[in-house]
């Protein structure tokens, strides 16, 4: 049996690569791909070559960039947004024909391990198309209600809704991470929640599930839009706290526009090109700002091992579970076969194509 994998060979350069299939081992599984999900900005930056690993090392233990890259090409590793079926399982960890989520990449099959793997189970009255977002995707827009969390209650967060209920919240950022937060903020019980995106068609995405949009582009102030309509005080007004959810520098600085005095921005974006608009001598000083960067790779200091990524995912299925309909009409604008692959990647990093959430079905 021939296996079949995704590789970005070198900048602009998407192939499939095929070998064979290798024996399930001892204590493994195999997980025959259902569903891949493409996520827009962390993959494309490495079909266009602009991904921060491929310029410096990451060291974990200072937690510094030096000056070697510590990802090279070709990429053999693309993607986290796995849906598959186990077969050929040798482990009880693990039952033959359970739909799994996982973050392998987009390949046709992989061999699983439940010790090294995270492996979500999905339960059986979900859209298995919907599992995209279970392991990894759901748990970073979970993670950043978490430290909205934090940044009230400290190591005493019983909830996600702990940052958000009965607080106004403004989400920057209407791609997939800004809209999945959005409906995290709505479903535990923000007083109100408003999405701002400059581009019409997921303004119009975000309508459809129900949100409350803003065009930042549109002439008017939105921040003096907001602030006029949210109003605590006299001299307090604006968004108690802000998910920034968009890479791009212009967004950074809006979200600090758009918080009352001492509010809080919790930053769950991916600035490839840095921040050279955010001007922290402005609102970010005069008003006492506060800006915390949500990282999927740490839950709050303090909230760990309660707070994990396991808890994360059931989350997330919490949330499918709720609005996984809404979810499916409105968010997944594209299903293409896996052999498409090259193609789809190449228009999105080229602007050819625009998708809001794009996904390879096997």
């Amino acid at each position: 049996m021939r296996e079949r994998n995704v590789v970005v060979a070198a900048p602009g350069r998407v192939e499939i690569v095929e070998s064979d299939a290798e024996p399930v081992p001892d204590g493994g599984f195999r997980a025959q791909t259902l569903f891949s999900g493409i996520s827009a900005g962390t993959e494309l930056s490495y079909v266009k070559g602009t991904n921060p690993a491929l310029h410096a090392a990451y060291d974990p233990v200072l937690g510094l960039f030096g000056a070697e890259p510590s990802d090279a090409y070709p990429v053999t590793r693309l993607g986290y947004m796995e849906v598959a079926r186990v077969t050929g399982s040798r482990t009880p960890a693990v039952a033959d024909g359970t739909v799994v989520a996982m973050t392998y990449g987009h390949r046709t099959a992989y061999l699983g391990d439940p010790v090294r793997d995270r492996v979500v189970p999905l339960p059986g009255e979900l859209d298995p198309i919907l599992g995209i977002y279970a392991a990894h995707m759901g748990p970073i827009c979970a993670n950043g209600l978490l430290h909205a969390a934090a940044d009230l209650h400290g190591t005493d967060v019983r909830s996600l809704a702990d940052g958000v209920r009965g607080r106004r919240v403004a989400v920057t950022g209407a791609g997939v991470v800004g809209l999945l937060t959005a409906l995290f903020a709505r479903a535990h019980g923000a007083a109100s929640v408003v999405v701002l995106d400059p581009t019409e068609r997921r303004r119009e995405v975000a309508a459809g599930l129900g949100l409350e949009t803003i065009d930042p582009e549109s002439g008017d102030d939105a921040a003096v839009v907001l602030k006029t309509a949210w109003r605590h005080a006299a001299d307090d007004r604006g968004a108690d706290v802000v998910f920034q959810c968009r890479g791009q520098a212009s967004a950074l600085h809006l979200a600090l526009r758009l918080l009352r005095p001492q509010g809080t921005v919790v930053d769950l974006a991916f600035y490839q090109g840095g921040a050279d608009a955010v001007r922290l001598g402005e609102e970010f000083h005069h008003n006492g700002l506060s800006l915390r960067c949500a990282q999927i790779g740490r839950v709050p200091r303090g909230l760990a091992p309660i707070w994990d990524r396991e808890r994360l995912s059931a989350e997330t299925i919490d949330l499918l579970r709720a609005d996984g309909d809404a979810i499916r009409k409105h968010l997944i604008s594209a299903v293409v076969p896996f052999d498409e692959a090259p193609a789809l990647l190449g228009d999105l990093a080229d602007r050819r194509r625009q998708e809001l959430q794009a996904v390879l079905a096997c």
